[in-house]
């Protein structure tokens, strides 16, 4: 669905955009008023999130426009300093919000914590000792964070894993507790819980504790996306509907095939992913090691998407990775772009902002795949490019767009071309 007050967008200045996001009633004049003064962090707030702080380093941050998920329209905060991403997932969700916009499915949002045994003894009755005590396992974990278990969330599962010994390790016992982390990401709450039990699996096992921490291998909390897209809007330029999606299901086969192409194919989901999940103050450290471990869950490294052929014809997409985001916690609750990020949402929990960043992943997968089988990818790169390229050479004001028009019309877009360029303006005013 889109608004008319987004109708080129992209071609408004920064006063415009912030206007017509005004009108469309996505933001309120506070906000607004946020986004004219771009205020950078107080030092007192940046000397307390980090060690050592010395200054601040700026990210250009964006709305992605006409996101239909679960049919409910979002505007979508992304931080990122890669040029075209936010015009791609802009491109993408505008086609998919015409064809009925995204669908999406979501786990329980559980966080697994884990305690690593070694010099295990007797491996057999360690683990009947484990199972035997299971619900005093949960009970201590729980004990550990009360406040959690108050709000409805806490430990509710325990399962055990051996790792057998190799050439390079000797073997593991790990104890996996299931934690309901309601609206946080729930790390500290993990890494409370899991060091609070430490000595008393010990104790029942005789094994020695090696480590007691969360895993970000979220396969307890994932997120998945899927959207069907007809013929008559995959039509691109010389290029048919059917060939669109013929191409794009190769490509996407080719991703699944070869690691070395899913590597590519991924960093492109993650293009839209990571700028959503940096925007909204959550770690994108976390989700990106999570998504890629999942992507090699089958034993090989994979593509995260699949793109198929529906039964009536249709192009149909799907995506699925692990989403331990927050809502609440850590930097979101001190950050003031974090917050304002959730305002321009207007989500109201975390699973409700885990549907939007799987539904970006999405996106941002077709609108690169797309392109790679059409007009190739380096179009949609080249005008944000030329004006990278112009601002280096030392262009300002109208000058950056008189060298970025010309560069695009020169053999070589480079460095060097852009000075010459800027040296012929300068010298014709």
């Amino acid at each position: 669905m889109t608004h008319s007050h987004f109708s080129e967008f992209y071609k408004k200045t920064k006063v415009e955009r912030i206007k017509a996001l005004l009108d469309a009633k996505v933001i309120q004049i506070e906000d607004a008023l946020l986004l004219f003064e771009n205020p950078a962090l107080s030092d007192q707030l940046a000397d307390n999130m980090i060690e050592n702080q010395l200054t601040q380093y700026s990210l250009p941050l964006g709305v992605a426009l006409h996101f239909l998920i679960d049919n409910q329209t979002y505007q979508v905060p992304m931080v990122t300093e890669e040029p075209s991403v936010i015009a791609a997932a802009s491109s993408a969700a505008k086609v998919i919000a015409q064809a009925g916009g995204f669908k999406t499915h979501l786990s329980e949002r559980k966080m697994i914590g884990q305690v690593a045994l070694k010099d295990v003894p007797n491996l057999a009755f360690a683990l009947e000792e484990l199972a035997s005590h299971k619900v005093a396992i949960l009970e201590k974990a729980n004990d550990a964070h009360p406040s959690i278990v108050k709000r409805g969330g806490g430990a509710d599962k325990v399962e055990f894993r051996t790792i057998p010994a190799t050439e390079h390790s000797p073997t593991f016992l790990v104890v996996h507790v299931h934690v309901n982390v309601l609206e946080a990401m729930g790390a500290n709450i993990v890494n409370t819980m899991m060091e609070a039990i430490a000595s008393f699996i010990e104790n029942l096992t005789h094994g020695k504790i090696l480590m007691s921490i969360l895993s970000n291998y979220a396969t307890e909390c994932l997120a998945t996306a899927t959207c069907q897209i007809p013929l008559s809007l995959l039509k691109r330029g010389e290029y048919s509907g059917e060939e669109v999606r013929d191409a794009l299901i190769e490509a996407s086969q080719f991703a699944y095939a070869d690691p070395y192409r899913a590597t590519t194919h991924n960093k492109g989901i993650m293009n839209g992913i990571d700028a959503t999940v940096l925007a909204t103050g959550n770690d994108w450290r976390a989700i990106e090691a999570g998504a890629h471990a999942y992507a090699a869950k089958s034993g090989q490294y994979r593509s995260l998407s699949v793109w198929e052929k529906a039964d009536n014809g249709d192009l149909k997409g799907s995506l699925t990775l692990p989403l331990p985001i927050g809502f609440v916690g850590g930097s979101i609750g001190i950050h003031p772009t974090a917050q304002f990020s959730q305002r321009l949402l207007s989500i109201k929990s975390a699973k409700e902002l885990e549907s939007v960043i799987v539904s970006v992943g999405l996106a941002q997968n077709f609108a690169a795949l797309r392109a790679l089988v059409t007009e190739g990818i380096q179009k949609g790169h080249m005008g944000l490019q030329a004006r990278s390229l112009a601002i280096s050479a030392g262009a300002s004001g109208n000058e950056i767009e008189y060298v970025a028009t010309e560069l695009k019309k020169q053999t070589h877009m480079n460095l060097e071309t852009a000075v010459s360029l800027l040296n012929s303006f300068k010298q014709m005013n």
